[in-house]
């Protein structure tokens, strides 16, 4: 018997649900409120495409390895459309500095540590020619849907959707991949549904200018330098991208005012990467020009839903997946990763049963395993980068002893360890690709060792792990910016 599923949204998260979904069995229909993309090449997606849906369409993004191993296993020719659009995959070897380089030698899990990179436009084009192709799947383009189709009971059923038109299309099964705005939870609570959640500030706010290589030019070299930093009051990084693109993305402390009403100016934006040593060469306007103005991005909140508190099913023939179900910082590059996680668990979790409740219960436990200890390493790195933030703006502030003591541990032993052996790198990079526990590496004994003997060693023995000074203090990066880095400090104390 076929089953339709109605796909709310066609951005990564339903493209990645109909990617996980697509077969025989099924009729899949997504829907979506912007327009389709223009015709043409991924420079007329990135100038020409209204996606009103996806505030965050023109930052930076790139796909960690734990979703190109997805892309690579279920979906080869993806892949390699993706790479012939002009994605980028940058592996383990280029993420060496020139002292890990002296003495490496590839071993077969290298490969696995790959990271695809691009425009989001050039993505979300390629992916969705493909989504195109499959068997059973159809993308109706500028249909807004305005609410689900719910039977009462306990729990309630979702039949389907009314679309803007009044248009009612039923289905067996509604994914909600309409992202962070979605309307459908609360329509579910006030039907009866019990959805609980959580949520919290990011603590930031997110900006990103797109550059293009002059003619004949290449990237800079990767040098000592790193292109990605955090100055405590600033975190930057370098995306390389296609066809020549690249951008860089700067997340300033919600209370740096002054900072983030400035850094929208395309001018101040400039004079910030050429404080920075990173930065400089690839801003040099003899390598790049600046293409684009600042798209800055605010109201970043980290938000969990439990669609099974208690472990039963709060409704039936209703599945989340993306920001509609768990929404990341932007920060860590996750969120196209937790959706592609989550349409493959609710590909699987349909496969195990086919009970409503089940299906439901089945797919939250999945979820849960699979993203809750990403999620709760990213809010704990959240939650310290606000308390950093408070202490810059505050005078005299020292921290205690047991801070200072893990600031000095992360910084000359875990930071050092990471760039002096080769072998720890690749432990660590299983968490941050998403491959294993976040803090696994760490938990085994034998790296412990390794990173404490690091440390014992002292700077001086560990001289050449230690990148140059990355930026200027606050104090001179704003004077020189033409800010007062005085009057966020007297605006904190008066709070």
């Amino acid at each position: 018997m076929s089953e339709r599923v109605l796909v709310i949204g066609a951005g990564i998260g339903g493209l990645c649900a109909a990617l996980a979904l697509a077969a025989p069995e099924r009729e899949l229909i997504l829907l979506e409120r912007d327009p389709p993309p223009p015709t043409g090449d991924a420079d007329a997606a990135f100038a020409d495409w209204s996606r009103r849906g996806v505030g965050h369409l023109r930052h930076s993004h790139a796909f960690l390895a734990r979703l190109r191993l997805i892309l690579r296993d279920e979906h080869p020719r993806l892949l390699a459309d993706l790479l012939e659009a002009g994605a980028r995959d940058l592996g383990f070897d280029q993420m060496l500095s020139d002292e890990l380089k002296k003495g490496y030698r590839p071993q077969p899990e290298d490969r696995d540590f790959v990271v695809l990179t691009s425009r989001r436009t050039t993505l979300e084009l390629v992916i969705r020619r493909y989504v195109e192709r499959l068997a059973n799947v159809k993308i109706r383009s500028e249909v807004f849907v305005t609410g689900l189709k719910i039977e009462p009971g306990a729990p309630p059923r979702v039949t389907g959707v009314t679309i803007e038109n009044g248009e009612e299309i039923l289905g067996d099964l509604v994914v909600d991949a309409a992202g962070r705005t979605t309307a459908a939870i609360d329509q579910l609570r006030e039907a009866g549904a019990a959805i609980t959640e959580e949520s919290e500030t990011a603590g930031i706010l997110y900006f990103t200018r797109h550059y293009r290589l002059n003619p004949s030019m290449t990237e800079p070299p990767r040098g000592k330098s790193p292109g990605t930093g955090d100055l405590g009051f600033l975190k930057y990084g370098v995306f390389p991208a296609d066809n020549g693109w690249f951008s860089i993305t700067m997340c300033v402390p919600e209370i740096e005012m002054e900072m983030r009403k400035a850094i929208v100016s395309p001018e101040t934006f400039n004079g910030i990467c050429l404080q920075i040593p990173g930065l400089v060469p690839w801003v040099d306007p003899a390598r790049a020009q600046g293409v684009s103005r600042v798209f800055g991005m605010g109201d970043l909140h980290s938000r969990w839903r439990d669609m099974t508190p208690g472990g039963a099913a709060t409704v039936l023939g209703y599945f989340p997946l993306g920001d509609s179900l768990v929404r990341t910082n932007p920060l860590y590059g996750r969120g196209c990763s937790f959706a592609a996680i989550s349409a493959y668990a609710l590909r699987d979790s349909l496969g195990q049963t086919a009970d409503p409740a089940a299906r439901l219960v089945v797919y939250q436990d999945r979820i849960n395993t699979s993203l809750k200890p990403y999620y709760q390493d990213m809010l704990n790195q959240d939650r310290q980068a606000i308390r950093l933030a408070r202490n810059t703006l505050t005078p005299g502030h020292r921290p205690k002893l047991k801070a200072r003591l893990m600031k000095r541990f992360l910084e000359d032993g875990v930071a050092v360890a990471i760039r002096s052996d080769v072998g720890l790198l690749r432990a660590a990079l299983r968490g941050f690709h998403m491959l294993e526990h976040p803090s696994a590496w760490l938990k085994r004994p034998a790296n412990m060792l390794r990173v404490l003997g690091y440390w014992a060693r002292g700077r001086r023995a560990n001289a050449a792990a230690y990148p140059p000074k990355l930026g200027p203090e606050r104090h001179e990066m704003m004077t020189r910016l033409g800010l007062s880095p005085q009057l966020d400090i007297d605006r904190l104390a008066a709070a």
